[in-house]
């Protein structure tokens, strides 16, 4: 009897295995000045542009980052995985860090984390940690699981502090790590089983 192995879902101590080899997932360290898309009509930098012409399965991104933000961007040809990790039910936190202007006041953490009204609701940051410090900048770590546009960057300039350097360092359960910018790999099952389990496949 022939196995498809497309139909099959192995799980291994209540991870899933992806079997199905057609399935791509990969991570991209986007560079600042690359637009968040396949093709760009006005002939911009695009992902399209890091990912090897030998290609032949046609992947798209999951979400979006900003022209001018740096980091983790995911791409898959999985769309019920892509439709999983950008919907707000699924609360799937991405962390940040946000260089701004310093020095900062005590209280932006505690005001940030309670939430700011923005033109389009309140939203607020599940968690904020002060990395490090410069004379005249400050290095933030943030983690926020909604995915409106440009959050990140409304948050700090709505309490003061507009943001000078932005990069996403983690999606879920994949970090960027010590990937160089504007390289793509591919995740490692172990990793690929971790995202999935992260959204309930």
């Amino acid at each position: 009897m022939r196995v498809n192995p497309a139909d099959v879902i192995v799980q291994v101590d209540g991870m899933t295995v992806q079997t199905n080899e057609k399935l791509i997932y990969m991570a991209f360290n986007k560079p600042a000045g690359v637009v968040s898309t396949m093709e760009d009509p006005d002939g911009r930098p695009c992902i399209t542009d890091f990912l090897r012409d030998s290609m032949n399965e046609r992947v798209f991104h999951v979400g979006r980052l900003d022209v001018e933000t740096e980091g983790l961007l995911l791409l898959t040809n999985d769309g019920e995985l892509a439709n999983r990790l950008t919907h707000p039910s699924y609360e799937v936190p991405k962390t940040y860090l946000v260089q701004v202007r310093g020095p900062i006041e005590s209280g932006i953490g505690a005001e940030l984390k309670k939430g700011i009204r923005l033109e389009d609701g309140v939203s607020r940051v599940d968690s904020f940690k002060l990395v490090d410090s410069a004379p005249g900048h400050v290095l933030i770590e943030v983690t926020i699981h909604s995915g409106k546009n440009r959050i990140v960057r409304r948050l700090f300039e709505a309490v003061g502090y507009p943001v000078e350097k932005l990069v996403r360092v983690q999606m879920g359960p994949i970090r960027i790590g010590s990937q160089k910018q504007g390289t793509v790999r591919n995740l490692s099952k172990v990793e690929i089983g971790h995202l999935l389990a992260s959204v309930e496949m």
